[in-house]
């Protein structure tokens, strides 16, 4: 009699459970909109969800601890003239976060660690260079400020947004509809599926496809995905991919292996209502006392409900084969850096006491003075008497001008934040 061989493995139990109702976020109105990205981003900070809005797109941002039932006059996000399509944090400010709209545009909004009293509407920046829609967002893994877009123009832009500057545009790799695209760990590859049914592996600063076209699968699962699209989360610290059905009620979870053949299936949780989107917390945001290696963030059509995978432990200690060293908040390079052709991997910190977010830190933009660009070289076509240039002394009363009224509205935003500050204080203090 031959015995089956089971595979060790510390995720063999690995089981999901769901938050209890009081810890789920109530009454929120996820939006209808058929597109394929999450709806949801989540960090260590808030829970952003992309939500219904009339007269343009809007999403709702939740500090994690405001859970039940959430006030239908909570403010929003609002700035898109048309609805968002999809909402990232930036893994280096967990008060900063990106939204891209049907309008073609990104924004950059800062998000405040007090509840504000009225919509969010003015957005740090915004990113003008697609002219479609614009459907997919991801920050760079390892560089500052640099965002990547890619829109119904079948264009990827790489954004410095410290600047608002284009960095790279890769207009010419995609023949159809960009349906998902993936930075590798230190964000020198980029991953991308299309339309045309082909996955591509392209080096973005040498604008080249470097692999596509793969010959065979190194393993091949079949799934009931009859309802929508797969929303895949990698953790790269348990080698645990996690696969989301949109419109399926399960999340099924594999472990990756350098040997043949190469995915296990480890188990499927399943609950009885589908998912409308999913967001899905970085290591650094769980519970390590607790033995949790992920959480999701279920969004249903009226509510969040957070999901929670865990390791069955009898030890109270902290696991160190659980928890290897993980990315935390701080950048290795500067955009610039990254764009001149350094690569790095991730800043890695330690989950052994348990991770705690930094206070706010603000995202300043710095735009280039356009009067430091030197006109191109080249013939200069005959002036007319309309065409007379500016003199020195109009220029520098002009400029003066500019520098006075740039005051007079930062002091204004600064009266503002205080006064809002004042008021959070003073409900605060009602409560």
């Amino acid at each position: 009699m031959s015995r089956r061989v089971v595979r060790q493995s510390k995720f063999r139990h690995v089981f999901g459970q769901a938050a209890k109702a009081d810890q789920a976020y109530e009454d929120i109105r996820v939006s209808k909109v058929t597109w394929d990205s999450s709806f949801c981003a989540v960090n260590p900070k808030f829970l952003a969800i992309i939500v219904e809005a009339g007269g343009g797109g809007a999403f709702i941002v939740l500090p994690l601890a405001k859970t039940g039932r959430v006030d239908k006059n909570f403010p929003l996000v609002t700035g898109h003239t048309a609805p968002v399509l999809d909402i990232d944090w930036c893994p280096h400010n967990d008060n900063v976060i990106a939204s891209a709209s049907d309008d073609t545009t990104i924004m950059v909004w800062q998000i405040p660690d007090y509840t504000p009293v009225r919509n969010i509407t003015e957005p740090i920046i915004t990113l003008e260079g697609h002219s479609k829609r614009v459907g997919i967002l991801s920050w760079h893994p390892t560089a500052r400020n640099v965002l990547l877009s890619a829109g119904g123009d079948n264009v990827i832009i790489i954004w410095n947004v410290g600047t608002g500057e284009v960095l790279l545009s890769l207009d010419d790799m995609h023949p159809d509809v960009i349906h998902s695209v993936c930075w590798n760990s230190n964000g020198s590859l980029l991953a991308t599926t299309c339309k045309d049914k082909t996955l591509r592996i392209i080096d973005p600063r040498k604008g080249q496809v470097v692999a596509n076209n793969f010959e065979e699968p190194v393993a091949l699962q079949e799934m009931d995905t009859s309802n929508g699209v797969l929303l895949p989360f990698y953790d790269p610290d348990s080698s645990i991919v996690y696969l989301c059905g949109k419109g399926d009620s399960s999340i099924r979870y594999f472990e990756i292996t350098d040997e043949p053949p190469f995915v296990h299936y480890l188990n499927t949780f399943s609950s009885k209502e589908p998912q409308r989107g999913m967001g899905f917390m970085p290591k650094r945001g769980l519970d390590v006392s607790k033995c949790e290696i992920a959480r999701f963030y279920k969004l249903h059509e009226r509510k969040c409900e957070p999901i929670i995978m865990t390791v069955p432990r009898k030890s109270d200690l902290f696991q160190d084969d659980l928890y290897p060293d993980t990315p935390g908040p701080e950048p290795a390079l500067e955009a610039d850096e990254w764009l001149s052709g350094q690569d790095a991997e991730p800043v890695l910190i330690s989950l052994r006491d348990g991770y705690v977010p930094p206070k706010h830190r603000e995202l300043r933009v710095t735009k280039r003075n356009i009067l430091d660009v030197r006109p191109p070289s080249g013939p200069r076509r005959s002036q007319s008497a309309s065409d007379a240039p500016l003199s020195q002394h109009t220029l520098e009363t002009l400029l003066e001008e500019i520098k006075a009224l740039r005051e007079q509205v930062q002091a204004q935003e600064r009266r503002i934040t205080a006064l809002e500050n004042m008021l959070c204080e003073l409900v605060d203090g009602t409560d």
